[in-house]
């Protein structure tokens, strides 16, 4: 099936004429699981999420420290895991768009002491997309509606883990 020859039948299966070898199987298997896992981004950008997140852990691992890319990978989370369309480097107000709603997204680092984050009151957004990664590098997200967010003077209004909804997948 991949034109390539094998030198063993027990490194494929026979099926409908042909080899197909247990490699072209394992990838396709493989490709299937990270469309499941990441529906909303092409198979490159989930797998260059994914490389750019073992980077991160291993260098963590090598080091004791942590490359500080957080903001990053949290929007690259969102982006593969809920489809969030980017808007371009430093756009003001919000960081991208799903659907109709503009969407900010903050990150909690793993060396982040406590659960809340900042945002600019002044931004054009109306979705709040919290990222939480863990210190094994386990990435979590959960969403707030601007109404939601408590009225104030200041310039930043805080927002808590604990005051955003989980995100349910349809």
């Amino acid at each position: 099936m991949t034109g390539q020859l094998l030198s063993d039948p027990s490194e494929g299966i026979w099926d409908d004429g042909e080899w197909i070898s247990w490699s072209y199987i394992n990838d396709y298997l493989e490709d299937q699981e990270l469309r499941a896992e990441f529906p909303h981004a092409s198979l490159e950008v989930a797998r260059s999420f994914l490389d750019l997140v073992e980077v991160a852990f291993r260098y963590s691992a090598l080091t004791g420290r942590y490359l500080e890319i957080w903001g990053e990978l949290g929007e690259l989370f969102v982006e593969v895991k809920y489809g969030l369309k980017r808007h371009r480097t430093h756009a003001p107000g919000s960081d991208g768009r799903i659907g109709n709603d503009f969407v900010e997204v903050k990150t909690l680092s793993p060396g982040k002491a406590g659960d809340v984050v900042q945002v600019k009151r002044a931004g054009n957004f109306n979705k709040v997309f919290l990222v939480r990664i863990s210190e094994d590098f386990r990435f979590e997200a959960r969403k707030i509606d601007r109404r939601m967010v408590r009225k104030g003077t200041g310039k930043y209004a805080r927002i808590r883990w604990d005051a955003c909804d989980k995100i349910e997948i349809a």
